[in-house]
C-alpha cells in the first residue's frame, strides 16, 4: 500500500489488509478499489476500516515464508559486500535479517510507517549494522545517491503509485547502484494463497473482488518489468523465485488465517461462523494432506531487478 504521513495503512475494508512482510502497515493510501459486482452481503458484513497492527499475526500468517524468498532474492541481485542499503517497506525486519547474514552489508536502514512492526524488528535485531526510521516508499527521507542497494520487499502491489515508489527508489541509489523488488504470485503459484481465494469464490462470487490476484496485476513479471523500465533503471531482470510451503498439518495452515492481518485473513473473519466452517471445510477439501497430516505447497515470487545508470 503505500505510507501515509500518519504512519498507518489506510483501507476501504478490513479486507484490504496485507502485509505485505508484508506487509505490514508499511505503505501508503491503498489504491480506490472497485466494490462494484459486490454483493451486498459480502460488502456490508466486511468489518470497519482499522490499521493492520500485528507483527506476530503477520509473522505467523506470511513472514516465515517470506524469509525464505529474502535469502534466494539477495543470492539473485548478487549486491557486493560492504554496501550501504535500503530496505524499503522492512515491515517486521524480515528481509533486513536476511541482508545482515548473507549479504555482509556496511550498513542497512530501514523504514516503515508501523510503529509496531519497527519494534519489533528492532527488538530482534538490537546491535547490528542497522538502523529503523518511519518513512514513506513515495518520499523517502534520505538524501540523493546514499545507497548502494534499495530493495522493496512483498510491497509494491500495495503502493498507490508505484511509478513514484521507483522514481524514490533510484533518486536514493548510487550511480551504478542495485535497485531490487519482489512480489507474490498471487494470480498463480503463491498456493497457501490461491486455495484460499478460489475456495472462498466459489463459495462467495463476490469474494472476487478481494482476490489479491485479481487486485493486484502489478504482480507478474512483464508488469514489474515495465514498471523498472519507466523508471530509467537498465539490465532490468525477472525470475520466479519458488519455495516450499509445509505446513505440520490443517492447524498449522488454518490458524495463522484468523488473525486478520492479511487481504484473506481478514475476509475470513468478516465471515459470520457458518461461513468460516464452510470455507474451512472447502479448503480442507482441496489440499493435498500427506498420510502424516503434513502439507507441502509452494510460494512463488516474482522478483526484478535492475541498475542506477552511470
Amino acid at each position: 500500500m503505500g505510507l501515509t504521513r500518519c504512519g498507518h495503512r489506510v483501507y476501504r475494508h478490513a479486507a484490504f489488509h496485507d502485509l505485505a512482510h508484508a506487509c505490514p502497515a508499511r505503505i501508503q493510501r491503498a489504491p480506490s478499489l472497485p466494490t462494484e459486482g459486490l454483493g451486498s452481503e459480502t460488502h456490508d458484513r466486511l468489518p470497519p476500516t482499522r490499521c493492520l497492527a500485528s507483527a506476530d499475526a503477520y509473522e505467523r500468517y506470511v513472514g516465515r515464508w517470506s524469509r525464505l524468498v529474502a535469502r534466494d532474492f539477495l543470492a539473485w541481485l548478487a549486491v557486493p559486500q560492504g554496501g550501504r542499503w535500503l530496505d524499503v517497506g522492512c515491515g517486521s525486519g524480515a528481509l533486513t535479517e536476511t541482508i545482515i547474514r548473507v549479504a555482509a552489508p556496511a550498513s542497512v536502514l530501514g523504514i516503515d510507517p508501523s510503529a509496531d512492526f519497527l519494534a519489533r524488528a528492532q527488538a530482534a535485531l538490537a546491535g547490528e549494522r542497522v538502523t529503523f526510521e518511519r518513512g514513506d516508499a513515495e518520499a523517502i527521507p534520505v538524501p540523493d545517491d546514499a545507497f548502494d542497494a534499495v530493495v522493496v520487499g512483498l510491497v509494491l502491489n500495495f503502493v498507490r503509485d508505484p511509478d513514484r515508489a521507483l522514481a524514490e527508489a533510484r533518486r536514493v541509489a548510487r550511480a551504478g547502484g542495485f535497485v531490487g523488488a519482489y512480489v507474490w504470485d498471487y494470480g498463480g503459484e503463491m498456493q497457501m494463497m490461491r486455495r484460499f481465494w478460489d475456495a472462498a469464490v466459489a463459495l462467495d462470487p463476490g469474494a472476487h473482488e478481494l482476490d489479491e490476484g485479481f487486485r493486484f496485476p502489478i504482480a507478474r513479471p512483464a508488469a514489474l518489468a515495465a514498471l523498472f523500465g519507466r523508471a530509467g533503471l537498465v539490465d532490468v531482470d525477472t525470475r520466479a523465485i519458488d519455495i516450499p510451503t509445509r505446513f505440520v498439518d490443517f492447524e498449522d495452515f488454518w490458524e495463522p488465517s484468523l488473525g486478520g492481518q492479511a487481504p484473506a485473513p481478514a475476509y475470513l473473519i468478516s465471515l459470520p461462523p457458518a461461513g468460516r466452517e464452510a470455507l474451512r471445510d472447502r479448503i480442507r477439501a482441496t489440499l493435498p494432506i500427506a498420510a502424516d497430516g503434513s502439507i507441502n505447497l509452494v510460494a512463488r515470487a516474482w522478483a526484478v531487478r535492475g541498475r542506477e545508470p552511470g
